[in-house]
């Protein structure tokens, strides 16, 4: 599997990140193959976060034999210094390792939570004392929000940005071009979040993928488009969905990579016309 490198840390990423939500509620042993299958397809990036249900449990053990040859991320969110810590501190305990690669805050939304991360006592408090004490080599942010993903990067100089870049959010909903544009030019390695979703699930609609809270894409054809749109951008990797067969779709998608062309991103431009979004213009 193709790998990019990471922003300015010199890491280099598979192109394809395993999304933890993957082994939430597997049977260890199923989530000891999943990630052995991963690794054997290329994978060496991991992202993984305490409100994954029971990811990191799931998720530790099985990386214990690949452990320093992986590319760990792990995420919080909690907003103050010592609520951070302490959750940093025990998602090291769970996945079994002295330290991550790189701590996330997650899923930042708010002008009020920036505000609370970045004054004094604030959760941004933690991740620097973590990254002096080796606890993580990396610092980052996923978020929600193209205002809060702007204001953090305004803020603090973060090692990377993860953020839905996805063919629907982009065209329909304009959500996305401003943060990936920003991160660019601070020379950030920027991590795609969303980049198979399709649409809100509807009423009443049974859930193919009940892990999911979007519908994603249908059929491996979709998913190879819809991949391909979003590692065009370029970016350094996008993070699988929630199911492991999501997960081998984005590898094969991976495998057989080529830069998406003008006349598929006009035949995915007016898709996206008459889908609805899951996250809307802002």
């Amino acid at each position: 599997m193709e790998k990019r490198v990471l922003g300015k840390t010199g890491v280099k990423l598979s192109v394809v990140g395993f999304g933890g939500i993957v082994v939430t509620d597997t049977d260890p042993a199923d989530a000891a193959r999943f990630v052995a299958k991963a690794v054997r397809r290329g994978v060496n990036y991991f992202d993984v976060a305490p409100t994954y249900g029971n990811a990191e449990a799931r998720l530790g053990p099985a990386l214990e034999p690949f452990r320093k040859d992986v590319f760990l991320a792990c995420k919080t969110v909690k907003r103050t210094r010592d609520e951070a810590a302490e959750q940093l501190v025990n998602s090291l305990k769970v996945l079994r390792t002295d330290y991550v690669d790189l701590y996330q805050l997650h899923g930042v939304t708010t002008a009020d939570e920036v505000d609370t991360i970045t004054t004094p006592g604030g959760a941004l408090e933690a991740f620097i004392e973590a990254r002096e004490m080796g606890l993580t080599r990396f610092l980052g942010f996923s978020a929600h929000s193209e205002e809060a993903a702007l204001a953090l990067m305004e803020r603090f100089d973060f090692d990377t940005v993860m953020f839905p870049l996805n063919f629907v959010t982009w065209y329909k909903g304009k959500f996305g071009p401003r943060v990936y544009d920003t991160a660019r030019k601070r020379g950030m390695g920027i991590l795609a979040l969303k980049a198979l979703a399709k649409r809100p699930w509807k009423a009443g609609e049974e859930k193919r993928w009940p892990k999911c809270w979007y519908a994603p894409v249908d059929t491996p054809e979709e998913a190879s488009l819809a991949l391909r749109w979003t590692l065009s951008l370029p970016v350094t990797a996008a993070v699988s969905p929630s199911h492991a067969e999501l997960l081998w779709w984005a590898c094969a998608a991976a495998d057989n990579f080529t830069p998406i062309t003008k006349k598929e991103t006009d035949k995915l431009a007016k898709e996206a016309a008459v889908l609805d979004t899951i996250f809307p213009e802002e």
